[in-house]
């Protein structure tokens, strides 16, 4: 029975309106019910409460924090009473011997002020804390006995870690931890210190009013090499590490393409001589496509030892495949009578690929190289940080050190805009290559039907 029968019965009618009605409400209602059983699935098989549970939103809230703020240390070596203060704790960020920010004072008893009423005192065997509101925080450091810690009450607050060689203190104000060998205070402030000159520089602390003048009156050389050999921000590697990860992208995409062209002749159909060339072209381009670029990377790393060209090699390996597929499906949809209309001129072989085939697969070639230029961009960041090359290597060291996180949020905004960048220059380029290639095509296909509509 179908719906042309004419000689339904209104029963029957009602029938089958019951059955379609029927069978679209089981779908309206049966494919939200099996999305949300199998979300379900995943939120136990995942252990979706597990991780909750875990995770510790104490640590998250010091990281973003770190992100954008610095830390100052002091620090007291309890073995000679030696202090110094240091911009994260780094050598190249020490301040000289006998300077301190205004908020320490230095002396036989070192006097840490961290505002609010909270006080820091290093004397010469003891270390106080005066916390408003607690009290009065004593440790007496021993190489034999450990931290000896004297506290105003019995019971030891949360924000007090205390064992036998360790003593840590975590106030809004700053931290301060004493153990056996060292005794140290952590104090942030927002911003990124020392990004433009190091304390040993003679432009560290000037405004930019003052730096403006200095470069009018012939100090502009100085002042732009102090900064881009800043060493602890390292604005010149930084630099050319960007460069390198670019170039990555670049020789990977380009290298690709200039690759996976001619062997597209090979997979298309209608180009290829045989059916097992363009059957074995296709699988070697479902292998090398297959296989993700960082498992290349391991392997030709492996081979050609780490390095900025083993990156782009392992771009070169993975893009030929994807391009070789593109590019053979888009011989595969090239217009004919282009093809004849330039072989009717007498055109060779070769003149026949060069005039009536490229120009048409042109502008899916610009595009899809483009495209992978941008999208490479990123990818040359990851395989970077297994080579050992470009920005993607400072950034897996700043994130192994697990204390410069400003590092980190500096490179991750600086990947942004190189991404941001490549993604407007690729853009641009698209614009100017592709709608001048689309135009000399529409041009010679003109020229070619009206060649083959003049000629017998």
């Amino acid at each position: 029975m179908t719906t042309f029968d004419t000689n339904l019965t209104t029963e029957m009618l009602k029938a089958e309106a019951d059955r379609l009605f029927t069978r679209k409400r089981m779908l309206n209602f049966g494919l939200p019910l099996l999305v949300l059983a199998y979300l379900t699935y995943v939120f136990f098989a995942f252990g979706v409460l597990d991780l909750y549970g875990k995770a510790n939103w104490k640590n998250g809230k010091t990281l973003v924090a770190d992100s954008y703020s610095y830390k100052t240390h002091v620090t007291r070596d309890n073995r000679n009473a030696a202090v110094t203060v240091a911009i994260e704790g780094e050598r190249k960020g020490a301040y000289p011997e006998g300077m301190s920010p205004e908020w320490v004072e230095l002396g036989e008893t070192t006097v840490i002020d961290l505002e609010d009423g909270h006080i820091v005192t290093f004397g010469p065997k003891t270390i106080t804390y005066e916390v408003p509101g607690y009290g009065v925080i004593k440790a007496t450091p021993n190489r034999r006995q450990g931290v000896q810690a004297e506290l105003p009450t019995e019971v030891v607050p949360e924000w007090i870690n205390l064992s036998k060689n360790r003593l840590a203190i975590t106030t809004d104000a700053g931290r301060l931890t004493v153990t056996r060998n060292r005794s140290e205070v952590f104090r942030y402030f927002t911003g990124w210190e020392l990004f433009w000159f190091t304390l040993d520089s003679p432009y560290h602390g000037k405004s930019p009013t003052e730096l403006m003048g200095l470069a009018f009156d012939g100090e502009a050389g100085a002042i732009w090499q102090d900064f881009w050999t800043n060493k602890m921000w390292r604005h010149q590697d930084v630099a050319w590490a960007i460069f390198e990860t670019i170039l990555m992208a670049f020789l990977g995409t380009l290298g690709a393409g200039m690759v996976a062209l001619p062997l597209a002749f090979l997979a298309a159909r209608n180009f290829s001589p045989l059916r097992s060339i363009t059957f074995v072209t296709r699988r070697l381009f479902d292998f090398v496509r297959g296989v993700d670029a960082l498992i290349w990377t391991v392997v030709l790393s492996r081979a050609f030892g780490p390095g900025p060209l083993t990156g782009a090699l392992a771009i070169l390996v993975t893009d030929t495949g994807t391009f070789g597929k593109i590019f053979s499906e888009a011989l595969e949809n090239v217009d004919e009578k282009q093809i004849e209309g330039v072989q009717s001129t007498g055109a060779s072989a070769a003149q026949r690929y060069r005039f009536g085939v490229i120009p048409q697969i042109t502008p899916i070639l610009l595009s899809q190289l483009l495209y992978f230029l941008e999208s490479n961009t990123r990818s040359a960041t990851v395989i970077g940080a297994i080579t050992g090359g470009g920005i993607g290597l400072l950034l897996t060291q700043a994130i192994i050190t697990q204390k410069d996180w400003e590092e980190v949020a500096y490179y991750i905004v600086l990947i942004i805009l190189m991404v941001m960048f490549m993604d407007w220059f690729s853009g641009w380029l698209r614009r100017r290559l592709i709608g001048h290639a689309e135009k000399k095509a529409r041009k010679r296909k003109v020229v070619s039907k009206a060649k083959a509509f003049v000629l017998p």
